[in-house]
């Protein structure tokens, strides 16, 4: 039986360091004991809402770094505190250029779920960045919309529906924009979360992009397995991001 990661206590970070004036724009530190193998920095998801933080994404980050990989944990404005679109991506842009201090290198950039989208949507900005790894993201904004994938989660975050704001769907929808830096999806097949339809989606929208995204479908793993350093999914997780590194 998996563990509950949300309810497991966090691990504490090793800094916090603010890059902006809002109580929401800061990033954690995770260091590693010796020479770094390489650098990470990870959205954490909750469906862009403002109740739900970076705190149960210390341990994904804590496993990292205990692999010897830095890593930064992005916090950042979200609906219901100041975020949505394009506030929330204006600040992980801006996170991104402040871990980019603390790191040894440019970081692979991880995301879940929600931060899986705005981690696929990074690869196609001009940030600092090896490549993309969306963990169970929201790859397809339209998708979530049509699937109502928590209560109308991406309507908050967008304001509104595909009819009333087409505008905001076009720009943020990590589908709709190529990139040409790596990205890897890895998501369950038992998500019921966020359907592994929207990885699939995703990847076939962009096979023409150069490098073209990749998917791997971990049989029989849920929503929050991939989070989990102790669950069997890291292994994927963090050879992925080893990947990326080389």
């Amino acid at each position: 039986m998996p563990r509950d990661i949300l309810a497991v206590p966090p691990v504490p970070a090793d800094q916090r360091v603010p890059y902006g004036d809002d109580p929401s724009q800061f990033l954690d530190l995770f260091t590693v004991q010796g020479k770094p193998r390489g650098a990470a920095a990870f959205i954490h998801g909750g469906f862009w809402r403002a109740k739900y933080d970076l705190t149960h994404a210390s341990h994904l980050c804590a496993g990292l770094a205990r692999a010897g990989i830095a890593t930064a944990s992005l916090e950042y404005r979200r609906s219901g505190n100041g975020g949505g679109w394009p506030a929330t991506f204006d600040d992980l842009k801006a996170a991104l250029t402040a871990a980019r201090q603390h790191l040894p290198s440019d970081p692979v950039v991880l995301g879940h779920s929600a931060g899986g989208h705005l981690a696929l949507r990074l690869a196609s900005a001009k940030v600092a960045m090896k490549g993309a790894i969306g963990l169970a993201p929201c790859a397809d904004l339209q998708m979530a919309y049509h699937l109502h994938l928590s209560n109308d989660a991406v309507v908050e975050f967008l304001g509104g529906t595909p009819a009333t704001a087409p505008g905001q769907y076009s720009a943020a929808d990590a589908k709709l924009h190529p990139a040409l830096l790596p990205r890897i999806l890895v998501h369950g097949t038992t998500d019921d979360v966020v359907p592994i339809a929207l990885s699939q989606s995703f990847v076939s929208a962009r096979v023409k992009d150069t490098p073209k995204p990749e998917l791997i479908e971990l049989a029989g793993t849920d929503h929050f397995a991939l989070i989990d350093p102790e669950a069997e999914a890291f292994k994927t997780v963090l050879g992925s991001v080893e990947r990326l590194l080389k």
